[in-house]
């Protein structure tokens, strides 16, 4: 299904970008994780990590909102440049989604970048350095939010590359967001063709996250798949249910609030049983040809409404 690169959706528009610079952060120290206190069998209290703003559960108590982006790259999302700003800005967004739930910001980099050229590994993806994820994670934490990482693998595949990243997993605020779009099969270029994935993968990496948080005792973590139609994601009813995992199906679909309306509807008529809901806006694709983003009021009455809404 050949495709132009201009009508793909998902966290990228663009490909072949250059080494990523460095980004421009606050030099605040990250504040110290919230803890619980849970009794040992000897009588001692043992602190026991939560979430950015408490508790160790994201949903029902939380709905996600945030932005996403990579550095150096302005036109894959607004999270570059000048991160503490960013963040600011991510947070007074979010602040519109509290009608019913406690907003927890959540800032998705991307981590792992689709090129639209194979590499010295032929791998067609680039992934960024430690520095960046450090930079990125210091923000989300000066934010009292969550930071996820976003994999474009390009020829590579999802289970190698969030293995790459297991270290910032261990964090207590750190999870993962999947791009099916961008994971391509043999022979494929990014940006002529769609990529897919399959339920199996998902449940495989929700399954690999659910043994970090149950052997480091980490507070819920999020895994967001990102979906723009039916064919990049294929049987997602193998996606199961585990332990300490908050699974997200994000909807993508691009362009004015009725198509945008009618991608979500029919997309999450196969959502499986357990997984929650998420909404993609575009400040650029959604607002072409004289369109408009959604309110946060329109976004709400959608059913169901989302719990998880990320601006690109």
């Amino acid at each position: 299904m050949a495709v132009l690169a201009s009508a793909l959706g998902g966290c990228v528009r663009g490909h072949g970008l250059g080494a990523p610079s460095s980004p421009a952060v606050a030099a605040v120290a990250p504040p110290a994780h919230p803890a619980a206190v849970e009794p040992t069998p000897h009588g001692h209290a043992r602190r026991r990590a939560e979430l950015p703003l408490g508790g160790r559960e994201i949903f029902p108590r939380y709905r996600l909102v945030g932005f996403c982006g990579t550095p150096g790259a302005p036109a894959l999302g607004r999270l570059t440049g000048r991160l503490a700003q960013r963040a600011q800005e991510a947070v007074s967004y979010g602040q519109r989604y509290a009608a019913d739930r406690q907003v927890l910001p959540v800032f998705e980099l991307i981590a792992v970048v689709v090129q639209g050229v194979p590499g010295g590994d032929g791998l067609f993806r680039r992934r960024v350095p430690d520095s960046v994820v450090d930079a990125y994670l210091e923000t989300a934490r000066a934010a009292h939010g969550l930071l996820l990482l976003n994999i474009q693998p390009g020829h590579s595949d999802f289970m190698t590359e969030v293995k790459h990243f297991e270290r910032y997993l261990r964090e207590p605020d750190v999870g993962i967001a999947l791009d099916p779009e961008w994971g391509m099969k043999p022979k494929q270029a990014p940006g002529v063709f769609y990529g897919q994935t399959t339920g199996q993968v998902i449940d495989e990496v929700a399954s690999y996250l659910s043994g970090i948080v149950q052997h480091d005792d980490l507070p819920e973590k999020a895994l967001v798949f990102h979906q723009m139609n039916a064919y990049v994601v294929k049987d997602e009813g193998a996606v199961r249910p585990y332990p300490g995992i908050a699974v997200v199906k994000s909807v993508d679909g691009l362009g004015p609030k009725a198509p945008k309306i009618t991608t979500y509807d029919f997309l999450l008529k196969s959502i499986a049983p357990g997984v929650h809901p998420g909404f993609k806006l575009f400040f650029d694709e959604d607002t072409s040809r004289g369109g408009r983003l959604m309110t946060p009021a329109e976004v709400l009455a959608l059913s169901p409404a989302p719990e998880y809404v990320m601006y690109e």
